[in-house]
Order: structure tokens, then C-alpha cells, then sequence
């Protein structure tokens, strides 16, 4: 057998990828995931695939599974400038848990998947151990997953992550636009900040003003990069409280992710009917109003790209706002009416504010976001 050109033995090692990096990554993250686990799942980490126990669901009426899967996009660039990796993992669950959340499943498992340029076993436990607290917080085991080193397509210090998660929910208790009336009241629950979306916008702003990661920013009373890796509200847990609460009705929910406040909701409305929104009810927070004033954002393009605040919505009948605000209170969320669900062919458009009708690609009803935040000027 001929030698690799110039002598020297060409080895998986040589190639950039380091196996022993790998396992040694795998030991660091066990005590992380051993944390968010469930009493369903069998075996351990390490296996060709994750097991769970599923005879639970026999005991269901007709469970129906639901499942999502996300990434984190360009944030994880913003964890990578700063080196700071144990956060990125609340993104990707929020992400994905809050996703099945929305038609009132329960999250049960979910796997991961990190790609990088070089495995540095304490940045990819990092990274785990974010994603196993995450799930601890929603509820969900975190079952497996896959680390892989692909040098040559990634840098030495770069990487990505993605996830999936399945879940169950009774098919009597789905939540979605069979169940939005007109007369519902739109709650809005707040946000923990920027979320996962939006950040190439936030990046490219930051960049073109010239602003470090270090800059301190007195608006947030902290260093620009500590706000923007503010991680992810995971929702799922006490979303699920909410609905099962005794005297609270909720028809209908929305995950305020790409698209903004006004898309996302759409989805989640039946033809027919319309949903108003008053800007007047809330004020962005800091971040928002910082990033809209530094790139002159126009309000249309800040509102289809960030969640402005509004991290989930919450659709429920009339008669229990009060009881359902008084619940997201006691679970530690701050929830307020953002608008009210109308009959469309009795609706008269507010002039001046654009009526968007279903969003990608759902046939649903129409929103309208009218009004102003309180003391902002809106830029167009």
C-alpha cells in the first residue's frame, strides 16, 4: 500500500476530526442530561436511539402526537463572539417545546443536534447543559442526541444546533382555530427579550453602528451582548397550567416567532374573523426600542421580525379574562389584552394600518394592529 502524498499516513485525527474529543464531550454532558429526564424513558445516554416508555398513552382517549423542530439561528454567533455557550440551549427548546405548546401539547422527549468545526468538550457540555435545564424547566426528557465535527465546512470555533421534540395531546383538547370565536379577548404574554428571531437584523444593525458585543448600553444597564444572549422564555409548563386551570377557557395560543406578533397570529384565526390589536396597550421593551432607533428600523419591518415584547398570545373566551390573568400572574408571567377577535364583514379597517390576512401559507383569518406605543413615534 502506497503512502498519502509526502510521506506521512493520512488519519481520521489528521483530517480534523478528534474521536476521543467526542467521548470525552459525551461524559462531560451525563450528569447535565441525567437532570432532565422523565420516569418514561429507558436506558441511558450513549444508545443508537432514545427509548420511551409510551404504554402512558394507552390510557388516553385518542392521544395524537405532535412534534417541531428549530434551530437558533444567528444567535448562536452572538454565543460564540462571547464564548458564552450555557444559554444557547434555553433558545433551541424554547423554540421547539413552545411550538406544540400552541395546540395544548404536552412536551414528553426530545433529541438534539450540534454541528461544529472542532469538538471542545467543555463548550459542547456547555452547550448540553443548557439544553437538558431547558427541558427540566418545560417538563420534557432530554433522550439523545447527536454532536458532530465537520472541519472544513465550520470553523474552529463555530457551530449550530438544532432540536426536535414530541409531545401528546387528547384530540378533543386541541387547541387552534376551530375554537376562536368572535368576542375572544387576545392576551399578550410578555417576552423575555429578543428571543431567537430576528437576529440577523439585530446583528446587521449592531455592525453598521460600529457597537462591540462589550459596549455598555444604558438603557439595559449591562454590556450589549449580555442583553442579546438574554435567553428564551421557555412557556411550555405553565402555558400548560393555564389550560388545564380550573375557570379559565382557552380557545387558541400563538408563538411569537418569525413573522412577528401579527403573522404568527394569524395562523391561529379561522376565516372570517379578524383580530384587533392596540399598539397602546404595551411598550416595547429597551432592547427593541434601541435596536429600532439605532437602524432606523421602519415600524413595518421591526414588527415583521422581532416580537416586539409579545413572546406568546393567548386566545380565551370573554368570560374568563380576569381568572386567566390572575393565573399568568401566579405563574410568573406577565400577561394584559392586547385586542379582541371580531366578525370581519362587521369590522371597518382602521385607515392607516394594514389588515394582514393568513400567514405561511395558512388560510386563516386577518389582524390588524392599530394605534401607537405609549411615548414612541412611529418610524415609517
Amino acid at each position: 500500500m502506497s503512502a498519502a502524498p509526502g510521506g506521512s499516513p493520512t488519519t481520521y485525527a489528521s483530517a480534523g476530526v478528534d474521536v476521543e474529543a467526542g467521548d470525552k464531550a459525551v461524559a462531560l454532558m451525563k450528569e447535565h442530561v441525567a437532570r432532565a429526564q422523565r420516569p418514561e424513558v429507558l436506558g441511558g445516554l450513549g444508545g443508537f436511539a432514545g427509548l420511551f416508555d409510551a404504554s402512558a398513552l394507552a390510557g388516553m382517549r385518542r392521544p395524537v402526537l405532535a412534534t417541531s423542530t428549530d434551530g437558533v439561528g444567528t444567535k448562536v454567533a452572538i454565543a460564540q463572539a462571547l464564548d458564552k455557550h450555557d444559554t444557547i440551549g434555553f433558545d433551541l427548546v424554547g423554540m421547539v417545546v413552545d411550538d406544540i405548546v400552541v395546540c395544548g401539547a404536552e412536551p414528553l422527549f426530545m433529541t438534539d443536534y450540534i454541528a461544529c468545526g472542532k469538538v471542545v468538550p467543555e463548550r459542547i457540555a456547555a452547550i448540553v447543559g443548557g439544553i437538558a435545564a431547558a427541558c427540566a424547566t418545560a417538563g420534557c426528557a432530554l433522550v439523545g442526541g447527536e454532536t458532530a465535527e465537520h472541519p472544513g465546512l465550520l470553523g474552529a470555533e463555530e457551530y449550530d444546533v438544532a432540536g426536535a421534540v414530541t409531545g401528546v395531546v387528547e384530540h378533543d383538547a386541541i387547541l387552534g382555530p376551530q375554537r376562536v370565536r368572535a368576542g375572544d379577548v387576545v392576551l399578550g404574554v410578555a417576552s423575555s427579550g429578543l428571543h431567537s428571531n430576528g437576529f440577523s437584523l439585530v446583528r446587521r444593525v449592531v455592525a453598521d453602528a460600529g457597537w462591540g458585543y462589550d459596549r455598555h448600553v444604558a438603557e439595559f444597564g449591562r454590556p450589549l451582548g449580555e442583553e442579546l444572549l438574554t435567553p428564551t422564555q421557555v412557556y411550555a409548563a405553565p402555558l400548560l397550567s393555564l389550560i388545564r386551570a380550573d375557570g379559565v377557557d382557552v380557545h387558541a395560543m400563538s408563538h411569537v416567532t418569525g413573522g412577528g406578533l401579527v403573522a404568527n397570529l394569524a395562523r391561529v384565526l379561522p376565516p372570517g374573523l379578524i383580530a384587533r390589536i392596540d399598539r397602546a396597550t404595551w411598550t416595547p421593551p429597551p432592547v427593541f426600542q434601541v435596536v429600532q432607533r439605532l437602524g432606523r428600523v421602519p415600524q413595518h419591518d421591526i414588527e415583521r421580525t422581532l416580537n416586539q415584547g409579545v413572546g406568546f398570545v393567548v386566545l380565551v373566551d370573554r368570560d374568563c379574562v380576569e381568572r386567566a390573568l390572575a393565573e399568568l400572574d401566579a405563574l410568573g408571567l406577565g400577561a394584559w389584552v392586547l385586542g379582541e377577535v371580531l366578525e370581519e364583514s362587521a369590522y371597518r379597517p382602521d385607515p392607516g394600518h394594514e389588515v394582514t390576512r393568513g400567514a405561511k401559507g395558512v388560510d386563516g383569518g386577518a389582524v390588524q394592529l392599530v394605534g401607537s406605543h405609549p411615548g414612541a413615534q412611529r418610524a415609517e
